[in-house]
């Protein structure tokens, strides 16, 4: 069955198993969030072959169970021969019904009198922390976020005067924490509902730092669908908002500014455009080196170790495993005050290992990353897919350890 597929392109075996399921484009489009002409576009080999995230989808969408076969001779899948979709599938969290469930509260009745709006500002702050320096983070933020959101939506509602800004710039902050936590464990229409309801959010702040925040949480959810021209226009209107007022602003807004740029590079890597990915990360260095080393934003972690992991995942995701490795040398993960950060940071040394096929140093590197943060792994879908195809094809040398930690997140051993 898969004879008519050998030497295509992605977009022309997309075409063809769609044509095999009798979809038309639209359908086939729809089905994964994006538009015909998109379709068009990929199939006909106009566009870029889409990345990972969204060939997960397509593939979901197909009924092909292996990612795989959807990769042609015009993309590099890292060297596997298989790319199981189960591995990708949305790990099931507790926390995701009762987030749910506080998001989509009507609220049509609230609670009188005034709220303590810096009190709630402190609350979220310490939930951000808690989502950096927690090995579970996931799993304890998660326990926190409902009745944070209900809050935090109450206080915007019943706020008022110069309190009611302030409060719906500290829902647009608890909205971005929500879609961290959901991401890849939630149903896209969940994602989308808290990123628009971010933007609205900050709108009502009306202020440049919540408002550039919420373009980088709708953002996130753009490139997560596979929209890179979509989160690329919006992370430069977001950052163009903030750059007039960078040299006389305080050293947050600056990390926002950092952190668009960031989010701009890994945009631009995953889909493909090398030349703006590492421009976009000349800009956040230079942002980071005029903050000095010791400057984190509190939440997106900007600074120059955050640069520096992006660096590694950005050559990841340009598919040139040496680089990552090199780049990784220079980086001393005590310097990255987040330990979601410095878990993420070995899931994407081990990208680089296993785009070589290294399975024992690739494991080596997942491990690590577990130990430090436990769910930077279990809920990574990089992590997930490495994991099981080191179980399939890490040989007898790693088969022990392979197995250990494929029962740790929960995948068959």
């Amino acid at each position: 069955m898969l004879d008519d597929l050998a030497g295509k392109r992605t977009g022309e075996r997309i075409q063809v198993l769609r044509e095999r399921k009798g979809l038309s484009r639209p359908v086939l489009a729809g089905l994964v969030g994006m538009s015909a002409s998109w379709l068009k576009g990929i199939e006909r080999g106009t566009r870029l072959p889409p990345r990972l995230p969204l060939l997960v989808k397509l593939a979901e969408a197909l009924a092909v169970g292996d990612v795989a076969v959807l990769a042609g001779i015009d993309m590099d899948l890292g060297g596997s021969t298989s790319v199981p979709v189960g591995s990708f599938a949305r790990v099931p969290h507790d926390a995701v019904p009762a987030i749910r469930e506080a998001v989509r509260d009507p609220l049509l009745v609230v609670p009188n009198g005034p709220v303590d709006v810096a009190a709630l500002a402190v609350r979220t702050a310490d939930a951000w922390r808690l989502w950096h320096q927690s090995r579970t983070h996931r799993t304890d933020v998660g326990r926190i976020l409902p009745q944070l959101v209900r809050d935090a939506r109450i206080g915007a509602r019943v706020a008022e005067g110069a309190d009611r800004r302030t409060a719906y710039a500290v829902l647009a902050d608890v909205y971005a924490l929500v879609q961290h936590e959901i991401v890849w464990a939630s149903e896209s229409e969940l994602l989308w509902t808290v990123a628009d309801r971010a933007m609205i959010a900050a709108q009502e702040a009306d202020v440049p730092n919540a408002l550039a925040g919420a373009a980088w949480t709708l953002g996130m959810v753009q490139r997560s669908v596979g929209d890179a021209d979509g989160a690329l226009t919006l992370a430069q209107d977001a950052a163009g908002l903030l750059k007039p007022g960078l040299e006389n602003a305080d050293n947050d807004i600056r990390g926002m500014y950092g952190a668009l740029q960031l989010h701009a590079a890994i945009t631009a890597a995953q889909a493909g455009r090398e030349g703006d990915a590492w421009r976009y990360w000349d800009e956040a260095d230079t942002t980071a080196k005029r903050l000095g080393k010791g400057y984190h934003h509190p939440w997106t972690m900007f600074g120059s170790a955050n640069v520096e992991l992006h660096g590694v995942t950005i050559a990841a995701d340009l598919a040139k495993p040496s680089d990552p490795r090199h780049r990784a040398e220079y980086i001393d993960p005590e310097q990255i005050p987040s330990r979601e950060r410095r878990g993420r940071l070995g899931v994407e040394i081990a990208r680089s290992y296993h785009q070589r096929r290294d399975y024992s140093a690739m494991l080596h590197w997942l491990e690590q990353a577990y130990q430090t943060s436990r769910d930077s792994v279990h809920y990574s879908p990089s992590a997930r897919q490495m994991i099981a195809d080191s179980v399939d094809r890490g040989g007898a040398l790693i088969s022990r350890r392979a197995r250990s930690l494929a029962g740790s997140v929960g995948l068959p051993r």
